[in-house]
C-alpha cells in the first residue's frame, strides 16, 4: 500500500512541476488565448492522454525491473533530484519569458488540437523524467505490489496536473493581461517556483538514501 507521506511527495513534486513554465503549460496557454478556452480544453484532452502513456508503459517497465535490480532505485533518486535543481534554476533565472505571453497561433481542428497536445507531451523531457526518475522514488519495495504503488502514485500526478492545467486554460486570458500590466509579479512567481522546486530536490535526494536493513525507496 502507498503511504500517506509517499503519496504527498507525489502531489507536492506534481505541484511544483505543472507550476513551472514548460512545453504543455506553453502549449495550453498559448492556445487558450490565441484560440479560446474549447481550444485549451481539447489540447488539454490530449496532453492528459500522454499522461496515461507514460504511466502505464513506465509501471509496467519498473515493475518487472525494480523487483530484479533494487539498486537503481538510488541512481533514479539523484538523477530526479539533480533535474529537480536545473528545473529550479531555468524558472528562477532572470532574463526567463512569460508563458503567458500572448502571441499569434494558427487555428486548428480538435482533432490537431488533442493530437498536438499528445504529442507535446510524449515529448515533453520534463514529463519522461518525472515519471522514470522522480515517481519511482517515491515507491517502497517492502510495502506491497510495485506496480499498484506506480499506478497510485502516476494517477495522483495526473490529477494534480490536469486539474490544474484546467485551471490555467479556463483563466489564461484573464492571467496574461493581469501579468502584462505587472511584470514584477511575473518575476516574484518564477523566483517562488524555482525556490520551491530547489527544497523539493534537495529533499528528495536526502530522505531518498536508504536507512541501513531498509530495501525501500523514498516514501517517508
Amino acid at each position: 500500500m502507498v503511504e500517506k507521506t509517499a503519496l504527498l511527495g507525489v502531489v507536492s513534486v506534481a505541484l511544483g512541476m505543472v507550476l513551472s513554465p514548460g512545453p504543455n503549460m506553453m502549449y495550453l496557454v498559448s492556445r487558450s488565448i490565441g484560440q479560446g478556452r474549447r481550444a485549451g480544453i481539447v489540447s488539454l484532452g490530449g496532453v492528459a492522454a500522454g499522461f496515461l502513456v507514460y504511466l502505464v508503459g513506465a509501471n509496467l517497465g519498473l515493475a518487472v525491473l525494480f523487483a530484479a535490480v533494487p539498486e537503481l532505485l538510488t541512481a533514479l533518486r539523484i538523477t530526479g533530484a539533480l533535474y529537480l535543481l536545473w528545473l529550479a534554476w531555468n524558472t528562477a533565472k532572470p532574463g526567463g519569458v512569460s508563458v503567458f505571453t500572448v502571441r499569434e497561433v494558427p487555428h486548428d481542428s480538435p482533432r490537431r488540437l488533442f493530437v498536438m497536445g499528445l504529442a507535446t507531451n510524449l515529448l515533453n523531457p520534463k514529463i519522461a523524467i518525472l515519471y522514470v526518475s522522480v515517481i519511482p522514488q517515491f515507491i517502497d519495495l517492502d510495502k506491497g505490489d510495485v506496480l499498484l504503488q506506480g499506478a497510485v502514485l502516476g494517477g495522483s500526478q495526473i490529477l494534480v496536473a490536469v486539474s490544474v492545467n484546467l485551471s490555467i486554460v479556463l483563466a489564461a486570458g484573464a492571467v496574461a493581461g493581469f501579468f502584462e500590466r505587472r511584470p514584477s509579479w511575473l518575476r516574484l512567481q518564477r523566483i517562488a517556483m524555482g525556490g520551491l522546486l530547489g527544497v523539493l530536490a534537495i529533499t528528495l535526494a536526502l530522505s531518498g538514501i536508504p536507512s541501513t536493513g531498509d530495501g525501500g525507496a523514498a516514501g517517508g
